[in-house]
């Protein structure tokens, strides 16, 4: 697989329009497809947003966006998206039945050498992909916005043939991002098995009144985030010295929360039809600030904190060079 490999992109949605963007911008052309035309429009206009935020924070060339928008093609159907193409992602909702519909019309309409994706996060579809596919199916998981944020979870299925595994492996690499290869499905991967966790600690401190959400996400930003940006948890670990995490460990001092399946502080913000920052409100309010506005601001510094990190990894690493 390389630059030229044509790309076909089911679902234009929040991940959909990004993952188009992503493989545009490393030189793909792209077929985007959608169930609902608005829903295409509204991916395209995405994409668009989204390169003039790289654009103002210095990510991009102002001359490169028209050819990247350029690479990008809007079509109707998926058999029109995927019917010549060499690499297939599926981003649409996480559903059984329209995964399954999805898998079923991909087969029918793709080439036969064509490797399928998925980027699926907790749900198994191994089991919903038609025979014909199984040995060039793999999942692709990655993280919003997927064109700012470089890690991409790889894995494959029981009957995936391993080669694919590690073209995708490869080719993500060569264009700068992180994919991190598993044996087997895992259900949230790394990252979002972690975000789980500190999901459950964080909604029983609110719950029961032991922090605000102000002071979590201090904690968050000024503590764990500043360090693990830079070592991640078990070098953070390491520098620590692993005698105290011995120690805390055979403490005990620590008691994992509830699995309650609710949180009584979300459920009273929904109902009260704060739904976070597309409402203008959630957790916190947003005032005045649109949703676009807030969506540019927080792209503008997740490049911004990026290229701080990778100046940080060149000049002063802390392992050795590969």
């Amino acid at each position: 697989m390389d630059n030229s490999s044509k790309v076909a992109l089911i679902g234009a949605g929040l991940m959909g329009h990004g993952l188009a963007l992503v493989h545009a911008i490393a030189g793909h052309p792209v077929k985007m497809t959608d169930i609902s035309e608005a829903q295409l429009a509204t991916g395209m206009e995405l994409a668009a947003n989204a390169l003039e935020t790289m654009v103002s924070a210095g990510a991009i060339a102002r001359a490169d966006v028209a050819p990247i928008l350029a690479r990008i093609t809007p079509v109707a159907t998926l058999a029109e998206a995927v019917g010549d193409a060499d690499f297939i992602i599926e981003a649409v909702v996480e559903n059984r039945e329209v995964k399954t519909q999805v898998y079923a019309e991909i087969e029918a309409a793709a080439p036969q050498t064509a490797l399928i994706a998925s980027n699926t996060s907790y749900l198994d579809v191994f089991p919903l992909v038609p025979a014909g596919l199984q040995s060039r199916f793999i999942i692709t998981h990655w993280y919003t916005p997927p064109y700012i944020i470089d890690l991409v979870d790889i894995a494959g299925g029981p009957e995936t043939d391993p080669a694919h595994l590690t073209t995708i492996r490869d080719h993500y690499r060569a264009i700068g991002k992180k994919p991190v290869l598993f044996e087997r499905f895992t259900p949230g991967y790394v990252a979002n098995r972690l975000q789980a966790a500190m999901t459950l600690e964080i909604t029983r401190m609110l719950d029961e009144g032991w922090a605000s959400a102000e002071a979590i996400d201090d904690s968050i930003k000024y503590g764990l985030a500043l360090r693990m940006a830079t070592m991640g948890a078990l070098m953070k670990a390491d520098f620590t010295g692993l005698d105290m995490t011995r120690r805390s460990l055979s403490n005990k001092m620590y008691t994992p929360p509830e699995v309650k399946g609710y949180s009584e502080t979300l459920e009273k913000l929904v109902a009260d039809g704060k739904m976070g920052v597309m409402s203008g409100s959630g957790y916190f309010d947003y005032g005045d600030m649109k949703p676009d506005e807030l969506f540019r601001n927080r792209d503008i510094g997740l490049l911004k904190l990026k290229a701080a990190v990778e100046t940080v990894e060149a000049e002063t690493p802390l392992s050795p060079k590969e």
